[in-house]
């Protein structure tokens, strides 16, 4: 068994880890193809090899959908031998391939609903395969139990649905073994899919909350890999999720995904908080398209709520009728009013909150005792525990209360039905009820007004046609907290945990006109059976396409351990520097132009002390003793932070307040490069900041002599992202007449005078060096934020005017990889200080004055 006290997540996320249960070689499922072609196998040995670079011999496109069930049904032979197994026609899964392209093959991977004896795996497996193109994954009952009953019900589901383990017995403490339980088998369906994947030109697409760090195991083996991950139940506020011991795991994991789907633009928003919060990640919309940058990639937000399958839902009104299930409820009902309820037994749906609305609605209206009456349908629990029960028996109690005290002979308010029904029925229970109430506490989507309004809407061609045929109507009571509340603008919306509003509801859904229910059903009706489930697939394809659009022209390699890992990708003209050849261009130049930013790349941001240390003194004095070298430090600092750290660099230049106070070297004065002010403009500008600091906590002001900086790095990052927003409006209104401008930075809005920028300091070295007769033939320039792009876009305007010859070498460089102007980057501060290290060393020592004897820290 394994540990309970297991928590090495490196050999977890390897797959090193004791098994728990029985498990012995199962032979390999051959690899799928659709034209003739050979792939070789993946051993499993092969789990670091995560560059996918050999194409397969396959050029269709094939998606392959995991989930944790197959779309089938199982059935046990004659004599308990052998299996049979069809299609579940009520699968979301299989209906999902109505809006993928005619021509692309579906392959299924998940488990099944039955335990298979280990004896029988292998021949499953072969049949699965075969006939229904699905890859079973068989999961022990130890690591079963764990996993789904475990971690997924008892951690994930109660956290996603906003209920927090207060106590032991109110939804359970955390516990490792049932996280071990989940990464287990979450590796057991990645086994699965590795093996039958071509991982050109397959798309992987994986659904819900059961496998959230399957991206993490198929983008190590595959960092090209095309995929997508769909969430079908709530994402929870930041407040909420980050509770979790294991938040920032399974968001790591989630974004090795190519795009995320949520149903609600609220679901999106929960997450994009809390990689905002947990991971420093901020999100970029663009025409339309919400997209995070993560290493290079852009990972795709995408909101769609699912829909319905609307010829299903019509192919069981025609059954119903043909079978006069509807006429035998019309019947049974007759001369009253149906209210309906159809959830799954779970704590979360409201169900008992529902009854009790009823009963103050019975109250509150008396018109309606004798009259009304709601039929709950009551689905099959999925999960179990104490507050399970606990619900159940409020429920029954409640049921049985209400019809005592309103129930008389020929009629009971309450019709519970606690058992599985077909499709068939339930449509017939949609078709006679006059309205549908869902008053779920929390729920991911909810299908159950979907399919009452298509339902509402009949079919032409019914053998009650006569009926059928004339205006259509309908009415929803819904919670204001489930997924497909916000596409239903005609219901009415309630609070459920208000019950005397909810009762008003009902009693105002039942009580309205005709003419009205028919406009809201229209508008409904165009809506549902336009947004079907067809569309929802086909769209969400359709983006993540679009999002893998350049995956086999960029450059991608995996970086870090466990679920730390991820996929760095680059553009092919983006590199990092390579220290061998800058310093062999180095060694060969006549004269060199070098430009450092400072905080953020010689100087690493986290650092609370900024003070060079002597090994960056030792280095900028060893390349100024090179008499080839001209050297600047060029920073938004202030001048005399600048010329007190750098004391002992006697020939260095400084470029202070991103270029508005510069020298060549400590002998010279300061030269102000910007145009004269007296500055009056601070007296706009610093009252503004001053309101917006005083508003949000971990703010601060900086002020320089050429500029005003507002800092918001120890802000709440949401609030503080959302004021920069609102500050950098602000200023450009009250400043737009003074010879300012205001940008934003990282976690800065930076108010200076026009005409200021780094790239005009490059500009001028440039030019002074050219006018001198020492034209630059090699340039560094490095750089980590936006200022420092300044630098960088000139370089090219320089070589274009003649200030820099054609064949002047350029190295511009960006810490951290990026979008950037730079063409080559280095991971961090380390890094450049090792690259500048090596060219020091490769300085030409013949030229070298004794400046090393001037260092005095």
């Amino acid at each position: 068994m394994m540990s309970r006290s297991y928590t090495n997540l490196l050999d977890l996320a390897s797959g090193n880890f004791p098994v728990m249960g029985p498990v012995r070689e199962r032979k390999r499922l051959t690899r799928v193809m659709t034209v003739p072609g050979v792939v070789s196998e993946l051993d499993d040995d092969q789990a670091n090899s995560v560059n996918s670079d050999v194409h397969s011999s396959v050029n269709q496109d094939r998606i392959i959908i995991v989930a944790n069930q197959l779309p089938v049904k199982a059935k046990r032979g004659p004599d308990n031998k052998g299996w049979s197994f069809n299609w579940d026609d009520y699968s979301l899964l299989l209906q999902l391939k109505d809006g993928l392209p005619e021509e692309m093959e579906v392959l299924y991977v998940g488990s099944l609903k039955i335990d298979v004896d280990i004896n029988e795996q292998d021949e499953v497996s072969s049949v699965l395969l075969e006939k229904f193109k699905c890859v079973p994954a068989f999961l022990p009952p130890e690591i079963f139990n764990k996993f789904y009953h475990g971690f997924c019900k008892q951690h994930l589901w109660s956290l996603f649905h906003y209920m927090l383990p207060y106590s032991a017995n109110h939804g359970g403490r955390f516990d490792r073994s049932l996280w071990e339980a989940y990464v287990a088998a979450n590796k057991i369906f990645s086994q699965r899919v590795i093996e039958v994947i071509n991982p050109e030109d397959d798309y992987i697409w994986i659904h819900d909350y059961h496998l959230m760090v399957l991206p993490t195991f198929l983008r190590r083996r595959f960092n090209r890999l095309r995929m997508g991950f769909f969430l079908h139940s709530p994402f929870p506020s930041s407040e909420i999720y980050r509770t979790s011991p294991v938040r920032e795991e399974i968001l790591k994991a989630l974004l090795n995904s190519d795009l995320i789907g949520f149903h609600t633009f609220d679901y999106a928003r929960h997450f994009l908080s809390c990689c905002s919060r947990m991971l420093g990640l901020e999100y970029q919309s663009k025409r339309g398209y919400i997209g995070l940058e993560y290493y290079g990639r852009t990972i795709g937000i995408k909101i769609m709520p699912v829909g319905v399958h609307m010829e299903q839902i019509e192919s069981a009104l025609r059954v119903a009728d043909k079978e006069s299930r509807i006429h035998e409820f019309k019947q049974k009902f007759d001369g009253k009013t149906v209210l309906l309820g159809v959830d799954d037994m779970d704590v979360f749906k409201g169900v008992n909150l529902k009854l009790l609305a009823m009963e103050q609605m019975l109250k509150q209206h008396p018109k309606w005792q004798g009259r009304a009456v709601l039929v709950q349908i009551t689905n099959p629990a999925r999960g179990r525990g104490k507050d399970l029960k606990d619900t159940q028996a409020e429920i029954q109690a409640s049921c049985k209360r209400i019809n005592e005290m309103f129930g008389k002979p020929g009629y009971e308010p309450i019709v519970f039905i606690d058992r599985p029904i077909s499709l068939t029925e339930r449509v017939a229970y949609y078709t006679i009820a006059e309205c549908v109430v869902v008053t779920a506490v929390r729920d991911g989507m909810n299908l159950t007004p979907y399919e009452y309004i298509a339902c509402r809407q009949g079919v032409s061609e019914s053998a009650s046609s006569s009926e059928s045929n004339g205006p259509k109507k309908s009415m929803l009571v819904v919670s204001e907290f489930i997924g497909c509340s916000p596409s239903l603008s005609g219901a009415i919306r309630v609070n459920p945990w208000n019950c005397e509003a909810t009762a008003e509801a009902m009693n105002k859904a039942i009580s309205m006109a005709d003419a009205e229910t028919q406009l809201q059903h229209e508008k409904h009706y165009r809506y549902v059976s336009s947004h079907d489930v067809a569309f929802w697939s086909r769209s969400f394809f359709q983006d993540m396409e679009r999002t893998c659009k350049d995956h086999f022209r960029r450059r991608c390699w995996g970086i870090g351990l466990s679920f730390g890992f991820r996929v760095v990708a680059l553009d092919p003209n983006f590199r990092k520097l390579s220290i061998d050849h800058i310093e062999s261009v180095y060694v060969r130049s006549k004269n060199r132009a070098i430009l450092l930013d400072y905080d953020g790349t010689v100087m690493p941001q986290t650092s609370h002390n900024k003070t060079p240390n002597a090994e960056v003194i030792s280095i900028v004095n060893r390349l100024l003793g090179d008499t080839k070298n001209t050297v600047f430090v060029v920073s938004g600092r202030g001048k005399e932070s600048l010329d007190k750290w750098f004391s002992p660099c006697k020939k260095l230049g400084i470029a202070a307040e991103h270029g508005y106070f510069m020298r060549w070297s400590s002998d010279d004065k300061w030269e102000v490069c910007g145009p004269n002010s007296e500055f009056r403009w601070k007296q706009i500008a610093e009252p503004v900041m001053r309101l917006y600091t005083e508003a949000t906590d971990g703010s601060s002001i900086e002020t320089k002599e050429s500029a005003l900086v507002w800092h918001h790095r120890d802000a709440d990052p949401s609030f503080g992202s959302s004021q920069a927003k609102e500050m950098l409006d602000h200023l450009e209104s009250v400043l737009a007449n003074e010879p300012v401008t205001v940008k934003s930075g990282q976690f800065i809005i930076d108010v200076k005078p026009q005409g200021v920028s780094k790239g005009v300091v490059a500009e001028k070295v440039f030019t002074t060096m050219a006018e001198s007769g020492k034209q630059a033939d090699f340039v560094l320039c490095i750089g980590d934020d936006r200022s420092d792009e300044e630098m960088f876009e000139i370089i090219s305007s320089a070589i274009s005017s003649g200030i820099l010859s054609s064949n002047t070498s350029v190295f511009a460089c960006t810490v951290g990889q990026k979008p950037s102007k730079a063409k080559y980057y280095l991971d961090d501060p380390a890094e450049v200080i090792n690259m500048l290290e090596a060219l020091a060393d490769a300085s030409d020592p013949g030229s070298f004055t004794d400046t090393e004897s001037d260092i005095s820290l």
